[in-house]
């Protein structure tokens, strides 16, 4: 489109389109504007991008993309969109009659810069934020809409600390290759998390992508010396009672807590986590770097060191 230029970068199975507008007057420029850099669009692949649209705007989705097809020497790539919560995006990616590079339009880009990978895999889950009350009403789209279903659920008796709490929910499809968590902000004494994001990004949106690594040790001594800034560590007490938390891991805990990795557990084995500082000059969108070894669960258990964490940075901005 002649309003925007977009680019690919590709690690893994992750796929992040960057966009930026060419014009004023664009609706890029307006959405920037308004909410700074985050997430605009949640991509799925779909085996009927026409059907899937049909389906969800009968079920009540407002649309954003009416049925497309765009072609090229590769083969055809057909689409569609709906938003779900505030003015975020879900497109329908049908690709099983493509065979190019990533979509038609698009061509591929040569240079000498190719750094080397650092562990990243796939796209674990994308956790959106959305205002007062409003958590319920978006599970329940995911459910009518969608036909995702409610797998997890957090209250804020699970997800709070001395200042502040939030609840969250956890929407996954039939598969579980999609998953959602959907968050919304609680009463405590003081300013949460999620208001910040909400009060920043001017809106519900999404608040961080998690990527998976097999190997998260390497990954995150990979992306520290890219610049990467990681949420301080927690305590010294989260890592002396871990063997007593967690069980068994094949992990050092001193090198974990070198690198202020957490880890959680469930009953089909455990994970390895840690958060990015935002990634841009807002206090919005941030990422996740997950390691699963077994564990299909999201660190419940870490939930207070990081809001914690969370809240020692929304300090220092003096806005906790």
């Amino acid at each position: 489109m002649s309003d925007r230029a977009s680019y690919v970068l590709q690690q893994g199975k992750i796929r992040l389109i960057l966009t930026t507008a060419l014009k004023s007057d664009s609706e890029i420029a307006e959405h920037v504007k308004k909410h700074g850099d985050g997430v605009k669009v949640l991509a799925l692949w779909v085996d009927d991008a026409y059907s899937a649209f049909e389906e969800t705007t009968k079920r009540g989705a407002k649309p954003y993309l009416q049925p497309v097809t765009q072609s090229d020497a590769s083969g055809e790539v057909r689409m569609s969109g709906i938003y779900t919560y505030g003015e975020t995006v879900h497109l329908f990616i049908e690709r099983k009659n493509y065979t190019g590079l990533f979509l038609p339009g698009y061509r591929p880009w040569i240079s000498d810069y190719n750094p080397p990978v650092a562990g990243l895999q796939y796209i674990d889950h994308c956790v959106g934020n959305v205002g007062w009350n409003r958590m319920n009403e978006t599970v329940k789209w995911y459910e009518e809409v969608m036909g995702f279903v409610n797998i997890l659920s957090f209250d804020d008796k699970q997800i709070n600390t001395e200042y502040s709490a939030l609840m969250s929910k956890v929407m996954s499809n039939g598969n579980g290759y999609s998953k959602f968590p959907i968050n919304e902000p609680a009463e405590g004494k003081k300013k949460s998390q999620i208001e910040e994001y909400l009060e920043y990004y001017e809106g519900e949106g999404v608040q961080h992508i998690a990527v998976a690594t097999n190997d998260i040790l390497s990954t995150v001594i990979e992306l520290k010396s890219r610049g990467v800034e990681f949420l301080s560590p927690p305590p010294e007490a989260y890592y002396s009672m871990m063997p007593e938390r967690v069980g068994h891991i094949d992990e050092e805990i001193e090198k974990l807590k070198s690198l202020g990795i957490l880890v959680d557990c469930d009953e089909e084995g455990y994970l390895l986590q840690i958060f990015t500082k935002p990634v841009e000059d807002r206090p919005t969108l941030f990422f996740e770097i997950i390691q699963r070894k077994g564990a299909q669960s999201f660190g419940a258990g870490n939930f207070k060191a990081l809001f914690e964490s969370l809240e020692r940075e929304q300090a220092l901005r003096g806005n906790l």
